[in-house]
C-alpha cells in the first residue's frame, strides 16, 4: 500500500514574497480555486493581519477541499501566547490549519531575536500548545533550520521537540537560505527522523538559492519527509521557492516515488497542469518561461533533425514523459537546420499530410532557409511557419486582404501640461470584393498610450466582416523585437505570441527595417492562423 505523500502549497503567502508580486483579493481567491481543482492537500493563504489585502482574503475566502491555513510566528518574549496580540490575529482568521515559524538556528536567536535559547524554545512550546488548545491543526515551521542543525544540532532538535511535543501536527525543515545541498538535506532529515520525530510528521520547504529547491525537496522525502511544500512555477523571495509544477509530475510519474507514494492530485488535474501554470503567469501579466520542465513551451521541443527523425519513428527516443500527461504537446520546430523528417513531422502535427518524395518538401525548406538569411526565425514562430508551408502547398486561404494602412505618431501637452504620444492607425482591408476601413487610437481605459502596435491591431480586428466573431476572443499576450544586423542596415524581428479563449496558444513573426512593419507582418499571419484554426482551410 502507497503511503500519502502531503503537498503544501504557500504560493499566496510565500510566492507573495517574489520581487515585483503583490497578489489582488480576486487574484487570491482565484488562485486558490485553481489550487484546490489541482489537489493539493493544504493551501496557507498568507498572514492574517500583516496587510489588509491577506485580512480581506480570510474574511471572504472561498470554500475548499484543501485545509485552508494562516501563517504566522511564534509568540514574543515577555508575554503570554493568550496575550500575543500577532497571535491572536492568527488565530481569529478561523481557519482549520496554523502554520507558526520559530526559529531554530541559534546565531538567529541571540542575535536577531535578542533572548536566550531556553526562551525561543518556551516561545515555541507554549505557541504551539496554544494553537492546538484552540482545536486547530498545527504546523511549525522551522526556520533556517539546516543552517541551526549544522552550527548547533542538540539546539535545533531540541527547538522541534518542543513543538512536536506541544502537539504540532507536522514539524516543518526550512532551508530558509536555499544553500543546503542534496545529499546533506537526506542525511540531516534521517537524522532528525532517528532523534524522534516520525517521517509522516515531517515536512520540507526550501528555497532555489542554488538551483537545487526541487531536488532537496526530493531528498527529503526520499529520506522519509512526508509534506512537501512549494509555489506554483516556483514563486518565492530571492531565487524562489521549490517549483511545484516540476515537482508534483516528477513524484506521481518517476521512480521510486510513483511506486510508493500518492499525493492527491489525479491524472486528470495533471493533464491541466500546464493551464494551471500559465493562469498564474497570465495573473502576474508574465511571460511563461519556455525552458520549464513539463509545462513549459520548450519543454518538449526537438529542433534538430536527428532529433526529430528518431521522434517520428518512437518519441519515447528523446521524450522522458508523454507530454500530454501535464497537458503539454509535442513541438518540432522549424529552422534552418531542420531537415525533411522535421518538416513531415511539423507539417503533420498540423493535420497536412504530405509524402515523402514530395518535390514540394524540397522548395518549402529552401524557402525556410532564404528567410532566415533575411531576418526570420521559424522555430519560436511556428504559427508562421506553417502559414509559408501551406502557401507553398496551395493550401493556404487568404481570408481578408489588406489594401492599405497607415500608423501616425503625435507628441503633445495633454491638460495638466504633461507631454503625452498618442498613436492612431487606418487599415483598409477587403474582403469578397468589399473594403472596409477601420480607424483606432492607441490609448486604453486608463488613459495610457500603448503604442503604434497596439493602435494597428486594435484597427485590423475592429471589424473583419464574417470572420469577426473569430478573433474576438483573441489577445495579444507577448511582443519581441530583436535587431538583426547593425548600422544603418539594421533589420527588426518581431515575434507576437498570441491566445485565444480555447487556451491556444501561438507564435508569428515579421521581419522589416521598419519595426511597426515587421509587427503588422506577425499580426496578420496571427490572425490568419486563428482564421484557418476555426474557419477551416478550405
Amino acid at each position: 500500500m502507497r503511503e500519502h505523500l502531503y503537498l503544501f502549497d504557500t504560493t499566496l503567502r510565500d510566492g507573495q514574497q517574489t520581487q515585483g508580486v503583490q497578489f489582488s483579493l480576486s487574484e487570491k481567491q482565484q488562485i486558490a480555486r485553481a489550487l484546490d481543482a489541482l489537489g493539493v492537500d493544504y493551501i496557507e493563504g498568507g498572514w492574517p493581519g500583516a496587510n489588509p489585502t491577506d485580512s480581506d482574503f480570510f474574511r471572504d475566502r472561498p470554500q475548499t477541499r484543501a485545509t485552508f491555513t494562516a501563517f504566522g510566528m511564534t509568540k514574543r518574549a515577555g508575554r503570554s501566547a493568550e496575550n500575543d496580540d500577532v497571535l491572536a490575529a492568527v488565530l481569529d482568521a478561523e481557519t482549520p490549519a496554523v502554520c507558526l515559524v520559530g526559529k531554530t538556528h541559534d546565531f538567529h536567536v541571540t542575535t536577531a531575536l535578542g533572548i536566550t535559547l531556553s526562551e525561543n524554545v518556551e516561545n515555541i512550546r507554549a505557541s504551539v500548545a496554544h494553537v492546538v488548545t484552540k482545536g486547530r491543526e498545527a504546523l511549525f515551521d522551522a526556520e533556517h533550520f539546516f543552517d541551526g542543525y549544522k552550527a548547533n544540532p542538540d539546539y535545533a532538535l531540541d527547538c522541534l521537540k518542543a513543538a512536536f511535543g506541544a502537539g504540532a501536527r507536522w514539524i516543518v525543515l526550512c532551508d530558509t537560505n536555499g544553500g543546503t545541498l542534496p545529499e546533506e538535506v537526506g542525511t540531516i532529515t534521517r537524522a532528525v527522523i532517528a532523534a524522534g520525530i516520525p517521517g509522516d510528521r515531517l515536512g520540507i520547504h526550501c528555497h532555489d538559492d542554488t538551483g537545487n529547491a526541487v531536488a532537496n525537496s526530493l531528498a527529503a522525502v526520499l529520506a522519509g519527509a512526508r509534506q512537501v511544500q512549494g509555489t506554483l512555477n516556483g514563486l518565492g523571495e530571492r531565487c524562489g521557492n521549490a517549483n511545484l509544477t516540476t515537482l508534483i509530475p516528477t513524484l506521481m510519474l518517476k521512480a521510486p516515488f510513483r511506486d510508493t507514494l500518492d499525493t492527491g492530485v489525479s491524472d486528470a488535474a495533471l493533464a491541466g497542469l500546464v493551464k494551471t501554470s500559465r493562469m498564474l503567469d497570465d495573473i502576474l501579466n508574465r511571460v511563461p518561461l519556455r525552458s520549464a520542465p513539463y509545462v513549459g513551451a520548450s519543454a518538449f521541443a526537438h529542433k534538430a533533425g536527428l532529433h526529430a527523425s528518431a521522434i517520428v519513428k518512437d518519441p519515447t527516443t528523446y521524450e522522458h514523459i508523454d507530454p500530454a500527461l501535464v497537458g503539454n504537446e509535442r513541438l518540432i520546430p522549424m529552422s534552418n537546420q531542420a531537415g525533411q523528417s522535421n518538416l513531415r513531422a511539423r507539417l503533420a502535427a498540423a493535420g497536412i499530410e504530405v509524402a515523402p518524395n514530395d518535390p514540394r518538401l524540397a522548395l518549402i525548406l529552401d524557402k525556410i532557409k532564404t528567410r532566415e538569411d533575411e531576418g526570420y526565425a521559424y522555430d519560436g514562430a511556428q504559427a508562421s511557419f506553417e502559414l509559408l508551408a501551406r502557401r507553398e502547398l496551395g493550401l493556404c486561404p487568404e481570408f481578408f486582404e489588406v489594401k492599405r494602412y497607415r500608423v501616425t505618431v503625435e507628441r503633445r501637452k495633454n491638460k495638466y501640461d504633461r507631454m503625452v504620444s498618442l498613436s492612431e492607425a487606418v487599415v483598409v482591408v477587403k474582403i469578397d470584393g468589399h473594403k472596409m476601413l477601420s480607424v483606432s487610437e492607441s490609448m486604453d481605459e486608463a488613459g495610457t498610450d500603448r503604442g503604434p502596435v497596439n493602435a494597428l491591431y486594435k484597427a485590423l480586428a475592429k471589424d473583419l466582416g464574417p470572420y469577426q466573431a473569430c478573433i474576438d476572443d483573441m489577445k495579444l499576450v507577448d511582443f519581441k523585437v530583436r535587431i538583426t544586423q547593425g548600422g544603418t542596415e539594421a533589420v527588426t524581428r518581431v515575434i507576437i505570441d498570441s491566445e485565444d479563449g480555447q487556451g491556444r496558444r501561438w507564435s508569428t513573426v515579421g521581419v522589416s527595417p521598419n519595426i511597426v512593419d515587421a509587427s503588422f507582418e506577425a499580426l496578420l499571419d496571427a490572425i490568419q492562423w486563428k482564421l484557418i484554426r476555426d474557419q477551416g482551410a478550405a
